[in-house]
């Protein structure tokens, strides 16, 4: 008898989400299903990518609509949908905005999966996230948001870039908020087991971690309109990965501690051990003086955002 093939179901067929698609077909990892307001959008992608799957020699399915009983039983759901800041739109009706749909996606979503695993990308990601486990009320190891993955990528990109080394020989960690509160440790950063103090100056170092830390707005200053969308699809499939092969991998995401680095009740950046089950593992390292106060300011960060985000719910 055959195993049933997994599926993965993803919120939004935006840029992020479409790209996840894609790269879930390059990658043959399983059958695909898109969810959107815009159904003929939905539609129309999940068409053009299963017209594709021929020439990647893949059987993949993919599908796309609004109904989320489309997503039933999927092993992993992807939430990317969100607006971006228009003219006019204040931080705040944002926040609250981006609360609302998500309010409504773990809502509509719920009944049909009872067991998945979610992955959130959506942003203000640590919010987000914070919300998406407040309303499905579902253990840690079950959600999990994408950030440490993307942001590491481009701490590593940007490493290579300067001393134009392979990136296959960088290991490199960000912990804490997605946003300028991050925190890329050069302490646990080797180029080939050699530390980056080794290879950079200080004002060096300082540097790629304040490029780190803005690389999202120097895309979209770049862009003029839209933002990334090619590196954080794929550091959703990296997750996607490691959870649907069972790698055992260590990597980044936004999870709930529940005393791990002397925190409780809250969602950020640390580095997981995901598997089979979702998250099987936080994993805490040592970190210094400097390290340690500036990981407690990212995490109160978040907290004030999801504060934030709460009262505004509240009002609305």
């Amino acid at each position: 008898m055959l195993n049933q093939r997994k599926k993965v179901s993803i919120i939004g067929s935006g840029f992020v989400g479409s790209s996840c698609a894609t790269w879930i077909l390059a990658r043959d990892l399983a059958d695909i299903c898109l969810i959107d307001v815009n159904e003929g959008l939905a539609k129309g992608k999940a068409l053009d990518l299963y017209s594709a799957s021929p020439n990647m020699s893949s059987d993949i399915s993919v599908v796309g609509g609004s109904d989320y009983s489309l997503t039933e039983n999927s092993s992993v759901i992807v939430i990317t949908a969100g607006l971006t800041r228009k003219p006019g739109m204040s931080r705040s009706d944002l926040l609250l905005k981006n609360a609302e749909i998500m309010k409504d996606i773990c809502q509509g979503i719920k009944p049909y999966n009872p067991s998945a695993i979610f992955i959130i990308v959506s942003n203000p990601l640590d919010a987000m996230v914070s919300l998406a486990h407040q309303i499905l009320k579902i253990p840690r190891e079950r959600i999990l948001g994408m950030a440490g993955v993307l942001d590491s990528s481009r701490f590593k990109a940007f490493i290579a870039e300067k001393l134009r080394v392979s990136t296959k020989d960088i290991s490199a960690l960000v912990l804490g908020g997605h946003g300028d509160s991050m925190l890329p440790l050069i302490n646990y950063t080797t180029v080939g087991g050699v530390p980056l103090s080794v290879l950079m100056s200080e004002t060096e170092q300082k540097d790629i971690v304040e490029r780190t830390k803005k690389g999202g707005e120097e895309i979209v200053s770049l862009l003029k309109t839209g933002s990334a969308h090619y590196a954080p699809a794929l550091g959703v499939v990296e997750m996607l990965s490691a959870i649907l092969k069972d790698q055992k991998r260590i990597l980044a995401c936004s999870a709930l501690l529940e005393s791990e680095y002397g925190e409780r009740g809250v969602f950020v950046g640390v580095p997981c051990l995901l598997g089979g089950k979702g998250l099987e593992k936080i994993i805490e390292i040592p970190l210094n003086n400097e390290e340690e106060a500036q990981f407690k300011k990212s995490v109160k960060s978040v907290r004030d955002l999801v504060k934030e985000m709460n009262q505004l719910l509240k009002k609305s």
